[in-house]
């Protein structure tokens, strides 16, 4: 069965010149869309030849992929839509796409520009094993394309440059990552697994509780922490859950050196390692203001 083209649509508070200019000059292009490292454009014999040019995404590892475009036509409408349409490809097979053609268009709307993108391509690899990577590649490339579309917008919008952008995006996924792990492994290892004394001695001082009732409320406190975890990747306001954080690590601080006075003189004792916490939730709650999403943009196309 073939799989469907993948669509982009958003809605741009920019003039189509605007977002022509961002789109179509390749050292504008290459700063918002994640899809490429850098764009050139190659000299052309004639005015009436399409237009050539070559693309690097460079990955991990010192690996690139290079290909190849081809701009091979202009369309514009008397209501003043304006349509450009591309040919590109590679040679390289670490890509998954061989060659593939779609369009980029821009229509005029009351608020700006409708800005949306259509394309498909051949697989190198068209076996069993090339239909599996396009399962997971093809996902994967329609989200970077909807992400970018985000980035573009808010540069022409709020004039937010796209490298500050990513680094914005980058440091938000890194620092949710990092309380993902954080929460799931206080709550699993010393809780559940280890069923530390600490634990079970600090919730002791705390409440009334004793012996098996106190490992399994610490316990049942672990899988909360757990869940807790999971959410920082699941959830999407981080900012919610940073303010959160920010009346959590104080309040398990001060319970900690309640519930345990001489842990304050323990190694990588709770309380440097809780202000350490706290500080990092400022500066994920400041810098998770307004991150580029690729939720913001359709991804079906629409009957006009």
């Amino acid at each position: 069965m073939k799989n469907k083209p993948i669509y982009v649509e958003t809605l741009i508070k920019a003039n189509i010149e605007e977002v022509w200019e961002r789109t179509q000059t390749p050292e504008l292009h290459e700063q918002w869309d994640i899809r490429f490292s850098s764009i050139s454009y190659l000299p052309k014999k004639t005015e009436a030849e399409p237009q050539s040019f070559r693309y690097e995404r460079k990955l991990c590892f010192g690996l690139k992929v290079t290909g190849w475009g081809k701009s091979v036509g202009t369309h514009n409408k008397q209501d003043g839509t304006k349509t450009s349409s591309l040919h590109f490809g590679t040679e390289q097979v670490i890509s998954p796409i061989k060659e593939g053609r779609g369009y980029w268009q821009y229509i005029p709307a009351e608020e700006g520009t409708i800005f949306l993108t259509q394309y498909d391509y051949d697989l190198h690899n068209k076996g069993v094993f090339g239909q599996f990577i396009d399962i997971f590649f093809r996902p994967l490339i329609g989200w970077g394309t909807a992400l970018s579309f985000d980035v573009l917008k808010r540069w022409l919008e709020k004039g937010e440059l796209p490298g500050w952008q990513y680094l914005r995006f980058c440091c938000n996924i890194l620092i949710s990552l990092l309380f993902c792990f954080v929460w799931v492994y206080q709550g699993f290892v010393p809780k559940i697994l280890a069923h530390h004394p600490l634990e079970i001695s600090m919730l002791s001082s705390l409440t009334s509780l004793t012996g098996t009732k106190a490992e399994a409320a610490v316990a049942i406190i672990g899988i909360a922490e757990i869940v807790f975890g999971v959410v920082w990747l699941l959830y999407r306001n981080k900012r919610q859950l940073y303010i959160l954080q920010l009346i959590v690590f104080p309040v398990l601080t001060l319970s900690a050196v309640i519930a345990e006075p001489s842990i304050w003189t323990h190694p990588f004792s709770p309380v440097p390692f809780n202000m350490s916490l706290w500080i990092l939730s400022i500066v994920g709650f400041v810098l998770a203001k307004d991150v580029p999403t690729a939720t913001n943009s359709i991804r079906k196309k629409r009957i006009r």
